[in-house]
């Protein structure tokens, strides 16, 4: 058996979808087990749910899993629609892959955190590492707590957490998960259906934002990083871009003149509104070497023409 065996809960999700196709090509096809709650041939995931704490310490005992990467979580603004839910699964999930992975002696523990951690008081531009954390939601809240806990694993069990603060992803490969920052890619796909696209958020909300390449390439790097680099146990902040719908939107005019945004802003604003404007990630790229590639124009040349082939090939998408 490979002695590197990696674990992707949520392997179906935005991320995770990308995620495991970048870790088969360095690993092997073979040592990367993609999972999530219904299954998928096509992709090769297989069914397992991280509620089901027997199930998963059966998978990962079978299988000699090294490391997991722990993507399954409810996200912003279907967690405000049910809190408890959300909370439950979010903080259950992460306390079986927890307890899971120090029994079975898992070397490395990925958790995803969130820009949506932060909340009042503290800066929004350039928002530091180390502040007060008050989300606004069950997200963040769920978050914040696994952040203390993935900090407290690896003091009391020496277990080997990373974490990243991901901002929102932007990426064609699958339709965004029911998260705030989620019009940014809703909006491509309202382009390539020639559709006036009906943002949920006021049109000047600038918000923290990563293209999907760079969002892989920091996860990895994360993991990849000699122990010694990983200096903060809590969570890293990431960033990629930030930008407005306006300023989104405008940059998509730039390409197609034709293109037609109308702002319609809903319960979702309040949660944006609570959130950074943009992120101060030194601390990442000091100590784990940390450097995105991609920037608003990258990010809408190729948003626009991949998304635009998902309706070319398929129609009826």
């Amino acid at each position: 058996m490979n002695q590197h065996n990696i674990l992707v809960i949520g392997a179906g999700g935005q991320i995770g979808t990308v995620l495991v196709e970048k870790l088969r090509t360095i690993y092997g096809s073979s040592a990367v087990f993609a999972t999530d709650l219904k299954e998928n041939p096509d992709k090769h995931i297989q069914i397992l749910d991280v509620m089901d704490r027997e199930g998963l310490e059966k998978f990962i005992d079978k299988n000699k899993i090294r490391e997991i990467y722990h993507l399954a979580a409810i996200l912003s603004a279907r967690g405000e629609q049910n809190p408890k839910w959300a909370w439950d699964i979010n903080m259950g999930g992460l306390f079986n892959v927890l307890e899971s992975a120090v029994k079975y002696k898992v070397e490395k523990v990925f958790y995803p955190s969130t820009i949506a951690v932060f909340g009042k008081h503290i800066p929004l531009e350039n928002t530091p590492n180390h502040v007060p954390l008050t989300p606004a939601t069950v997200y963040g809240i769920s978050k914040v707590a696994g952040e203390l806990w993935a900090e407290y694993y690896f003091n009391k069990h020496g277990l080997d957490v990373r974490s990243v603060r991901y901002p929102g992803v932007i990426g064609y490969q699958s339709l965004a998960g029911g998260g705030t920052t989620d019009y940014a890619v809703d909006i491509f796909h309202a382009e390539a259906k020639n559709e006036v696209f009906e943002c949920f958020l006021a049109q000047n909300t600038k918000l923290p934002m990563i293209y999907m390449d760079d969002c892989i390439q920091a996860t990895i790097d994360i993991m990849r990083a000699p122990t010694e680099n990983i200096k903060c146990r809590t969570s890293y902040n990431l960033a990629g871009m930030s930008f407005s719908p306006v300023e989104i939107a405008s940059e998509i005019q730039k390409r197609n003149p034709n293109f037609k945004i109308v702002y319609q802003p809903d319960f979702r604003q309040a949660i944006a509104a609570s959130w950074p404007q943009s992120i101060d990630d030194s601390e990442a790229r000091k100590d784990w070497g940390w450097k995105p590639k991609y920037d608003l124009a990258d990010l809408v040349d190729i948003m626009m023409t991949e998304v635009r082939k998902l309706y070319t090939t398929n129609p009826n998408s």
